[in-house]
């Protein structure tokens, strides 16, 4: 009986101790605050600017080509080479040419004989007629002859004429003053007429051709300033104003070929320098545009965000993006001295409290 006892108690207090350790209060977590990386919002209001790159052309440039197929024989310009109106570029073999003047000539001849014949029948058989030798419709015969034979004559002056033209378009005349600034041919090979061979600019206004694509056209159009700066000449700068928009998106890159005007170009600049042109739009004034690092915006579905710290809580601020340069985006909805988390974005929730890094203050 006290061995029952003994039992007894022992399985009284096993189940104490069990119950006991049931009851006990759940382990407190302890939720770790994140250490973030942030940056202060700067100040507000700056100018939205773009840089195209470019090249220096002329306003005014001629694409000449042969009127004439043929054999290039002799080039008498390289590129870079200044001519004046009426010298001449290129050649083309006139062996042919000579050949189709000459038979145009024979053909002159013969039918100029043709009407000394006509003119000589008619004069005798109009003696005849007046002398009852002959009726009227022999004499019209010899009429009509006559006439043809001078549209004959009318017809191969014409040829001749023509084929003279060509042998004439067998060189290739510059039609104004400027520069050689393109040859598409070489001595010795056949080309066809129409086929550009040389290009000039004319002397005069000088431009910068950029390449702009189509969400930036209105800007351009309201540009309120437009600085050209050139590569090879990096203390030289000028000013532009848009002359041109074409009306057509390039098929390949679909961008538009935009000419801008250099005001008052300095001398030092020459064709095909490599030219930057900076714009700033006017209508961006009075826009709160604000600079931020690229890794600070933080995207849910479709809406761009930012991290605000404020009171060591992060809240998620929306923005609308603007343009994008060297890691650094353009945005709206954010206010000067406002401090925004540049890293870890997408590991933070909407109140969560944060730990800013050393040297940033609220």
């Amino acid at each position: 009986m006290k061995l029952f006892y003994v039992l007894a108690a022992l399985t009284l207090c096993i189940a104490g101790i069990f119950f006991w350790k049931t009851q006990s209060p759940p382990a407190v977590t302890v939720e770790t605050i994140p250490l973030v990386r942030t940056a202060v919002v700067g100040a507000a209001g700056e100018l939205k600017s773009y840089t195209y790159a470019g090249e220096v052309r002329g306003r005014y440039e001629s694409q000449l080509a042969f009127q004439v197929a043929g054999k290039i024989i002799k080039r008498n310009v390289q590129l870079g080479s200044v001519v004046n109106a009426g010298d001449v570029l290129l050649e083309i073999d006139p062996k042919d040419l000579k050949q189709t003047v000459n038979s145009s000539s024979a053909q002159v001849r013969s039918a100029e004989s043709q009407l000394k014949l006509t003119e000589s029948n008619l004069q005798r058989y109009r003696q005849l007629y007046s002398q009852n030798a002959i009726s009227q419709a022999q004499l019209d015969q010899y009429e009509n002859a006559y006439e043809v034979a001078q549209a004959a004559v009318q017809q191969a002056a014409a040829q001749y004429g023509q084929s003279s033209n060509q042998l004439d378009y067998c060189q290739l005349c510059a039609d104004t003053a400027g520069v050689i600034s393109g040859i598409n041919a070489e001595a010795g090979q056949v080309v066809s007429a129409g086929q550009t061979i040389v290009t000039i600019v004319q002397n005069g206004e000088r431009e910068v051709e950029i390449s702009v694509p189509e969400n930036r056209i209105k800007e351009l159009r309201t540009a309120s300033q437009l600085t050209i700066s050139f590569w090879a000449l990096p203390d030289l700068k000028a000013n532009g104003k848009v002359r041109e928009i074409a009306p057509m998106a390039a098929s390949t890159t679909r961008t538009y070929q935009v000419r801008i005007s250099i005001l008052n170009p300095p001398p030092e600049i020459k064709l095909g320098m490599t030219a930057a042109v900076s714009l700033t739009s006017a209508g961006e004034q009075n826009v709160n545009l604000t600079s931020i690092p690229l890794a600070a915006i933080y995207q849910t579905n479709d809406l761009p965000g930012v991290w605000v710290v404020t009171d060591h809580t992060a809240h998620l601020r929306p923005v609308q993006i603007g343009g994008l340069s060297n890691n650094q985006v353009q945005v709206t909805g954010l206010l000067p001295g406002e401090i925004i988390i540049t890293a870890g974005v997408h590991k933070l929730r909407e109140g969560q409290k944060v730990r800013l890094s050393a040297g940033d203050k609220l």
